[in-house]
């Protein structure tokens, strides 16, 4: 059976309640959390969370059979500003402590970025930034390791873990089986990939396969020789290649749809639960 969920804030900004109701009715019984992205109206800097806080969220979503796959802390863990790299290390730090109240047990990030205007930069790719993601992930870890909750790190090609074998050498360096892989196939893709997706997601799955916690799923299409990010059901992203190396393998494993709006939700989820059943016939 496929786990398929969708991040809460790609859904209409709506009352805690209503929005645990508006995913079920979606057709999803799993969601990625992101309470400030969710809730903008909560102050949600260092220190917000409280037990209470966390029971009281997770509870709308229990009521509604929704379980919390993964909250998302989104941090910038290589800023060349050791305060500011600082404050958000220990506000990621925060919700790993509270993680188990929601409900949850992973708190995913991405791995950063040197450009402070908030987009990236191929200097992200240099040795330094990579050496401080790993430095900052080992801090991470180090507090999950005490709450036994897990680390989910997502890489992406304009990251410091910017391929599968950043990833691989990640995983090694921390050495931490609270350090876990949420793996977004079209983070990753670049033309050259996008010729032979089946052996990319083979290969991935070969490097890390068995620190895989989650999938995220989007589509990709080329444009002008370069890679677009659209909606699942939008692109050339061979979903059936996927699920045919991940399938058996990684039964039940939480696959959430990402950047699936309004007006994508329906056939994005159509599309990968699609593609999903073709592999399940084939089996």
């Amino acid at each position: 059976m496929l786990n398929i969920g969708i991040r809460a804030h790609d859904m209409e900004k709506m009352s805690l309640q209503k929005l645990a109701k508006s995913i079920k009715e979606s057709g999803f019984h799993t969601t990625q959390l992101a309470i400030g992205k969710s809730y903008p109206e909560l102050y949600t800097g260092y220190g917000c969370l409280s037990t209470g806080l966390a029971n009281h969220i997770g509870k709308a979503f229990k009521e509604n059979d929704i379980s919390i796959a993964i909250l998302g802390c989104y941090i910038n863990m290589i800023h060349p500003d050791d305060i500011i790299r600082d404050k958000e290390i220990n506000k990621f730090k925060e919700m790993l402590r509270y993680a188990r109240d929601f409900g949850c047990s992973i708190v995913g990030t991405e791995t950063g970025t040197l450009n402070l205007n908030g987009g990236y930069t191929l200097e992200n790719h240099k040795e330094e930034p990579f050496l401080q993601a790993v430095e900052s992930v080992k801090q991470l870890v180090s507090e999950a390791e005490k709450f036994g909750v897990i680390v989910g790190i997502e890489g992406g090609i304009n990251h410091p873990v910017h391929d599968i074998y950043k990833m691989k050498r990640l995983l090694d360096l921390v050495n931490s089986n609270n350090l876990q892989v949420i793996f977004d196939p079209a983070n990753f893709m670049t033309i050259d990939y996008a010729q032979n997706q089946a052996q990319f997601f083979q290969d991935a799955f070969t490097l890390f396969g068995h620190n895989i916690t989650a999938l995220h799923m989007k589509d990709f299409i080329i444009e002008n020789q370069e890679i677009k990010i659209v909606p699942a059901g939008q692109g050339i992203l061979d979903y059936e290649a996927l699920f045919r190396v991940f399938k058996p393998a990684k039964p039940y494993m939480f696959s959430l749809l990402e950047g699936a709006t309004k007006e994508h939700v329906k056939t994005a989820r159509e599309h990968v639960m699609n593609a999903y059943e073709q592999v399940n016939k084939k089996c």
